[in-house]
């Protein structure tokens, strides 16, 4: 979702769900860590406010954003009901950003079509820090409170489709 005209903090709270009792298993990367680790505490503070115990709240550590995708495919197999992949990537002087995010998107859209876990993409992509801190608690608002949002609709949704 494009966030020019969008705070990423800024939704409507009566739609969404009561998370009381959901679990979510949350994947961050270390790399540019000063962005992941206001993505994640955006993230795991929005889930609380909703009503999700901090013990339900599983983090994990991977060393940079490509490592996701493994690191998502193994949370799925713990006992969560989403997952949040969460990392950062910052054009450099090479091509090397656009082999990343393209191998990200592929694999975690992979999970999502393989299994039955929400696997929730919290990858943000910009062209300098500058973008990357108005996205994590900057002007432009917090990813990590769109994707603790976006996780609790999916458990929602997935809830109501198993019946």
């Amino acid at each position: 979702m494009a966030t020019k005209n969008h705070n990423l903090s800024e939704y409507d709270i009566n739609s969404v769900p009561d998370a009381k009792g959901m679990t979510f298993g949350i994947v961050v990367a270390e790399w540019n860590e000063n962005i992941t680790a206001a993505l994640l505490e955006g993230a795991k503070s929005t889930l609380i406010k909703h009503g999700v115990d901090q013990d339900d709240i599983n983090v994990m550590t991977v060393p940079g954003s490509f490592e996701l995708i493994y690191g998502a495919a193994q949370m799925v197999k713990t006992d969560v009901d989403a997952v949040i992949a969460i990392g950062c990537v910052i054009r450099g002087d090479t091509p090397h950003d656009r082999y990343i995010c393209q191998g990200v998107t592929a694999g975690l859209s992979q999970l999502n079509a393989q299994q039955d876990t929400p696997v929730i993409y919290g990858l943000i992509t910009t062209l300098d820090m500058e973008q990357a801190q108005d996205r994590a608690g900057g002007k432009m608002g917090n990813k990590g409170d769109e994707c603790a949002i976006t996780a609790i609709k999916m458990v929602d949704f997935r809830r109501k489709i198993k019946g």
